[in-house]
């Protein structure tokens, strides 16, 4: 079947869910600087976030240029990715709202470990549908970046019991590492 029903589904839902995101962001009550202090937790989730969905969203619309068609397997675990994405606002606003306490680091953590899963699920499936030797298949090669990412998350989990600010800064550390678009696809799709 064609690929334009789920980018177009799955762009609408991404949107959603960064309009959920930023609904939660509260106005200040002062009218001076010094109002936006109690708001920098709550901003720093946000902004931290919506990162990480922009960039699942560059990265889907990247993963889709490198397929011709999709089937119902890759519908559902675009879903299932959808659902994990769906998700991110909860940790997004309890982290902000508790400071980055341990327990909804961890969450949160636990959140983009799912999405990183599901991402990677989408990806093998579409390759197992298009074949080794697909566009998408060369482009992801041994999807090192994907790997290591998931590796970083498993660890950030538990060492948010230890010091959250760990956790945050290897979730930081992953979005840094995927800020860029992943250019492995558009390198292959130029060839």
């Amino acid at each position: 079947m064609e690929k334009g029903r789920l980018e177009a589904f799955s762009d609408g839902v991404i949107a959603i869910i960064i309009t959920i995101m930023v609904l939660e962001l509260k106005v200040p009550t002062g009218s001076n600087l010094a109002a936006l202090r109690p708001m920098i937790p709550t901003f720093s989730s946000y902004l931290l976030s919506f990162i990480f969905v922009g960039i699942y969203w560059n990265n889907h619309h990247h993963l889709l240029q490198a397929v011709k068609k999709v089937n119902g397997r890759a519908l559902w675990a675009n879903m299932h990715l959808l659902f994990w994405l769906s998700i991110v606002p909860i940790g997004t606003e309890w982290m902000g709202q508790t400071h980055g306490a341990a327990v909804p680091v961890a969450f949160y953590g636990s959140i983009l470990l799912m999405t990183g899963f599901a991402f990677t699920i989408l990806v093998r499936l579409l390759i197992a549908y298009e074949g080794e030797d697909s566009v998408l298949a060369i482009a992801m090669g041994r999807d090192y970046k994907g790997k290591t990412s998931l590796a970083i998350y498993a660890a950030a989990i538990p060492l948010a019991f230890e010091d959250p600010r760990i956790s945050i800064s290897l979730y930081v550390l992953v979005a840094a590492i995927w800020f860029i678009p992943d250019r492995r696809i558009e390198k292959v799709i130029a060839k």
